[in-house]
């Protein structure tokens, strides 16, 4: 594709986002406008533009390049995420309704004690920082090559700029603005799925009615997988599912925050139900994209890279016709932009309110304050993407999902302790017993096939990272000075 045409693409994209971000914050943009959207939002939008914040460009790469490897077996974790987003439903979301929290990692203040909220919101900070990060990355290794390299950009340059661009769009109006545009995003990504999945059908001689019986009667669209010892064994991929789903979405500022700015609790119910049957058809969608990419590759004898992740962009910007290619760069960039977006919007909230007191600052003064925080996590997010450039791992959605199990398994121990138990730990000894937990996980996790004959930990280490930290917290709870009576 010429990287003229892919340049103008952008260009004409975000010049949309940002009359979007204009429309949307005109008038009395306050700091209640950018942190919660006034609690006005509609729970509709919220639900179809949570598709795109949750995805994210690496599902658009990864899920369609790892069908080889790993056939259908995604969805095992995927059916596992609506268990998880019922109990998000009924349980968390209700309680920070009930609190009328901003900041949902207030919550461990009100029931541990200053040092348990803080570490809860840096252990949030480091995942989301990590993770958005990685998701940015990749996209932008796509598009620097296909557009800004041609160009004589340089690839820091190409991470600068579209990081330039996200905030051009969100600085003032924050979620209000981004629950808009993720809805414009989230259908942009949607429409390069079926353009590609219409193209690679007829090029494979399959009639759209034909194409569910194509699917299925392919082996690499083979969902479950009975082997006990594998780390694609269903019952530890469902239940990785839906721990996944409580701790990504349920106890994550970036998702709650746009859930917690509709207009009540029964509307982020109606959101969070809708939002789940949305997720599971649009991650088949995703499957079934890239078992056509394996199987238009076998017709045509084309040679794949190595790289399960540059599946899907070799054929569409190297193969395919340029309106294929100019949709899956429309897909891709909606898919990227829809989760960093709210991940900025995310992480500046956090650290506004739970670092810098910000319920107690005046409106100019927030102001300021918010302007220089989103800045700073967007200059992270580059350094973060910088570091990630030098790595040479194959999948990056597994990356993530590890960097998840880790960071997000002592927010499940602390909300699970407070939430279904009395424990009472020692609050101070929080922050090291959080670190503790990481590090034993990760210690299980590295030598687990020699520990227990063989077996690997895969996701699931996301669910004994949080049982390690209960254990944890309700040992130093023993440790707490009983109350003179």
């Amino acid at each position: 594709m010429n990287p003229l045409v892919g340049l103008s693409l952008i260009i004409v994209y975000f010049l949309i986002l940002v009359f979007v971000s204009w429309y949307s914050s005109r008038g009395a943009a306050n700091s209640d406008t950018f942190f919660t959207g006034n609690r006005n939002s509609a729970w509709y939008l919220v639900a179809f533009g949570m598709i795109g914040t949750s995805l994210s460009g690496v599902t658009f790469i990864s899920v369609p390049g790892m069908v080889k490897g790993n056939q259908f077996h995604y969805l095992q974790m995927v059916f596992g995420y609506l268990i998880g987003y019922f109990v998000i439903a009924n349980v968390l979301m209700p309680m920070y309704y009930r609190l009328k929290l901003i900041s949902i990692y207030t919550y461990l203040e009100q029931r541990f004690g200053f040092w348990s909220y803080k570490t809860g919101a840096v252990f949030f900070l480091i995942s989301r920082l990590l993770g958005s990060s990685a998701r940015f990355f990749l996209v932008m290794s796509v598009l620097h090559h296909a557009i800004f390299a041609s160009l004589g950009i340089s690839f820091p340059l190409s991470v600068g700029i579209g990081l330039i661009l996200i905030w051009a769009y969100t600085f003032k109006g924050g979620i209000k603005t981004i629950v808009i545009t993720d809805t414009l995003q989230t259908t942009a990504m949607l429409l390069a799925v079926v353009a590609s999945i219409y193209y690679l059908s007829g090029e494979l001689g399959v009639s759209l009615s034909q194409l569910p019986d194509v699917i299925a009667s392919n082996p690499l669209s083979s969902i479950w997988s009975d082997d006990g010892a594998s780390k694609s064994y269903w019952l530890k991929q469902v239940l990785a599912g839906a721990f996944i789903a409580i701790t990504m979405t349920g106890l994550d500022q970036d998702m709650m925050q746009k859930n917690l700015s509709c207009k009540s609790i029964g509307e982020a119910k109606k959101n969070m139900y809708v939002f789940s049957v949305i997720l599971l058809i649009v991650n088949f969608m995703f499957l079934a994209l890239g078992l056509l990419l394996y199987a238009y590759a076998d017709k045509f004898g084309v040679s794949l890279p190595a790289k399960s992740d540059q599946v899907f962009p070799f054929l569409a910007l190297g193969h395919f016709p340029v309106w294929v290619g100019i949709m899956f760069l429309v897909g891709i960039i909606a898919a990227t932009y829809a989760s960093t977006d709210s991940a900025l919007a995310a992480l500046t909230t956090s650290f506004c309110f739970d670092f810098l007191n910000f319920e107690k600052l005046q409106e100019k003064e927030r102001q300021r304050k918010k302007l220089w925080v989103h800045i700073g996590m967007s200059a992270a997010i580059w350094v973060i993407v910088l570091v990630f450039n030098q790595w040479s791992g194959d999948s990056l959605i597994t990356i993530i999902f590890e960097i998840a199990g880790l960071t997000y398994g002592p927010l499940l121990g602390l909300y699970f302790t407070g939430l279904y138990s009395k424990i009472k730990p020692k609050d101070s000894w929080v922050p090291g017993l959080s670190i503790l937990s990481v590090l034993i996980s990760l210690l299980l996790k590295t030598f687990s096939s020699k520990i227990i004959s063989g077996y690997e930990i895969g996701f699931e280490i996301l669910i004994m990272n949080g049982l390690i930290t209960l254990l944890l917290l309700w040992i130093s709870s023993l440790f707490q000075s009983k109350p003179v009576s």
